[in-house]
């Protein structure tokens, strides 16, 4: 069972864990298990995704129970209208905050426009030694896409040379078997916290938010950020305009 965040009569959010699709695709025939399937049968409805997360994304992730809703709210979507935060670990000492613009291809080849914020929350140093260094960095961001172009983020962090750890196709690959050898760790190091956005039927403001996912929480702890990811915790918006259901 999928652990549910937010329901009302029109919308029903999740904590997708990582590894999980959203849906059917013929690009991962090796699944059997995909969100939409599974909460489907969760609920006994029909359930109609309004926005996609990779793979490898664990987080908040929104279905509408009717048409009407999943049109509105993938307008909202497309439009950039739905505010939305993430937490990722990154490779390496990221500055304190910045902003990427930078286009990023379809696969037809043509040119989108891709905008990421974001602000360093913590910085650590562990002392085990990676390659010619003696030491490894790392770094906790918070990234606020306000555009949603396929992989942005794991695209944008590569391209400011701090890949997202656990990222296999735009990561660094050395970093990832480094995290498999010394922690037995393979998850994709990227969490949808939180989304923001108008509520399409009653109009009205809706905040969702997600606590991290077992394996994102032990390197939280490996890190020695405990304290930093409660803190983020605190600040954020924690109950929805709605009271949610499970």
């Amino acid at each position: 069972m999928l652990d549910i965040l937010f329901a009302d009569e029109h919308l029903v959010a999740v904590n997708k864990p990582h590894g999980l699709l959203v849906h059917r695709s013929s690009i991962a025939a090796d699944a059997e298990e995909f969100a939409l399937q599974i909460l489907r049968d969760q609920l006994n409805r029909h359930v109609y995704p309004t926005h996609r997360l990779d793979r490898k994304t664990g987080g908040v992730l929104l279905f509408a129970l009717d048409k009407t809703t999943e049109t509105a709210m993938q307008q909202q979507f497309m439009n950039n209208a739905v505010r939305k935060s993430y937490l990722t670990i990154l490779r390496g000492f990221a500055p304190i905050s910045g902003e990427i613009n930078y286009p990023l291809k379809k696969e037809n080849g043509t040119l989108q426009d891709a905008f990421t914020a974001y602000t360093t929350l913590a910085q650590t140093e562990l002392p085990v030694a990676f390659g010619k260094h003696p030491t490894s960095r790392y770094s906790l961001v918070m990234a606020k896409p306000t555009t949603g172009r396929m992989h942005q983020l794991r695209k944008h962090f590569s391209h400011i040379f701090h890949p997202i750890i656990g990222d296999r196709t735009h990561g660094c690959n050395k970093q990832n078997k480094f995290f498999t050898d010394n922690w037995d760790m393979n998850t994709m190091l990227l969490h949808a916290l939180q989304l923001s956005f108008i509520h399409p039927i009653s109009q009205q403001p809706v905040t969702i938010s997600a606590s991290i996912q077992p394996e994102f929480d032990r390197m939280i702890n490996l890190m020695n950020w405990q304290q930093v990811y409660i803190q983020l915790l605190n600040g954020i918006v924690q109950s929805n305009t709605y009271e949610a259901t499970s």
